[in-house]
């Protein structure tokens, strides 16, 4: 994949400027409605002042990092995985949103730390733990957001690689191209159990309870500390492939370890969640099958109801509406977070599935939003980013002055 390192900056430039926009010093009112920028913006006082994102390069985890450190004037610790430019080949988007980001930070005066490293090592976790210790620093609220396919145990060295597949019997679907605009069907056979047991080991909870273990472990966890993973539910024309196949296997895991730590961490004050939160264009969720096809028909839907979010304005209503209300965290009876709440409207997901059954190459772009996709898509790569002359030649190595 191609990024282009100016449309990252750029992209970045506009979610922080987003979140400045907002007022995190008033009381939210009503959840009813995305939030909106008023142009009278204001930090958050009872909000966190240390935030560790594990994995906050790109999507919510990025997100993260911006509504803490912009929002609430956050310091805040990041560690992804970012492969580095070379003479011939840019680097990926999320190496050039992390430079920005810190770019951005030091001028506004806050204090960032981004840690390029194998978010699953000891050694990386002993490193965060010595940057906090040296700044005698509490972790308010730690944010675990990975999206690796794979993981190194950090014992043994075994490398577990995640399955995409449905569970128990053949998924059969609709897929679609979204660069032709053309739709096609495609079958998934089922996974293996050994192929469920790696997904689980990749995407489940195992890593997230190492990080907040180690936290506990070493005395740096504030009092009322708070964690947070994201996941997903969805429809149930995409459970075949995600809620009810390998990756739900490990969502059912990751939800069952926030359960297992707030009991925990609620003793001192603190709490687990598991946020589930709403579809968003990432890169990988471009390539799981039906799941292109719904979020077209979704977008559409949301932007007509004037309900769509991105993942600036999920991570905005997460801190504002749920965690920091200053009374306790509204969540439903699994004790899970809902920002996928209006996207699980009844009406939108009745519209949706009407659209679904109809839908064909011949209506996709009356029905579908395939613009809106292609577009949330190239930007996350740094591509028809509003402000950036693409004629323009740009160095791979670095991102350009903000």
């Amino acid at each position: 994949m191609n990024a282009h390192p100016a449309g990252c900056a750029r992209e970045v430039q506009l979610q922080k400027e987003f979140v400045e926009q907002i007022d995190f010093s008033a009381e939210p009112g009503p959840d009813t409605a995305p939030p909106r920028p008023t142009g009278s913006g204001a930090a958050g006082e009872n909000g966190p002042k240390t935030v560790l994102i594990i994995g906050g390069s790109t999507g919510y985890g990025l997100a993260s990092r911006l509504v803490g450190a912009f929002g609430y004037g956050a310091e805040t610790v990041s560690v992804s995985f970012e492969r580095e430019a070379t003479d011939k080949r840019p680097a990926t988007p999320g190496w050039y949103n992390t430079r920005a980001f810190d770019t951005l930070a030091t001028k506004a005066g806050l204090k960032s730390f981004s840690f390029n490293a194998d978010a699953f090592a000891h050694e990386t976790r002993d490193t965060i733990g010595a940057l906090l210790q040296a700044r005698g620093r509490k972790v308010d609220l730690l944010v675990y957001s990975l999206a690796s396919g794979v993981r190194p145990d950090p014992d043994t060295g075994h490398m577990y690689r995640s399955s995409l597949k449905p569970i128990s019997e053949t998924y059969t679907t609709r897929a679609v191209d979204f660069m032709k605009e053309t739709i096609s069907e495609v079958s998934l056979e089922p996974a293996e159990q050994d192929e469920i047991d790696a997904t689980v080991k990749v995407m489940g909870g195992e890593d997230w309870q190492l990080w907040v273990n180690y936290l506990q472990e070493n005395g740096l966890v504030s009092d009322g500390f708070q964690t947070v993973a994201f996941s997903y539910i969805g429809p149930e024309v995409t459970h075949p492939i995600y809620r009810s196949g390998t990756i739900g296997k490990a969502k059912e895991h990751l939800e069952a370890t926030a359960r297992s730590m707030n009991s925990r961490l609620q003793q001192n004050g603190g709490a687990a969640y598991v946020s589930i939160n709403k579809a968003v264009v990432t890169r990988a969720s471009a390539v799981i099958p039906a799941v292109p096809l719904y979020i077209s028909l979704l977008f559409s839907v949301m932007k007509e109801k004037q309900l769509h979010e991105g993942c600036i304005e999920q991570i905005v209503r997460m801190y504002r509406n749920r965690l920091y209300t200053g009374g306790e965290v509204p969540t439903d009876s699994e004790d899970r977070i809902r920002l996928d709440d209006f996207e699980m409207q009844p009406e939108i997901q009745a519209e949706v599935a009407r659209r679904w059954e109809t839908v064909s190459e011949a209506n996709l772009n009356e029905l579908a939003d395939m613009q809106g996709f292609r577009s949330d898509f190239l930007r996350i790569h740094g591509f028809d980013v509003p402000g950036i002359d693409y004629e323009q030649d740009v160095a791979l190595g670095d991102i350009p002055e903000l």
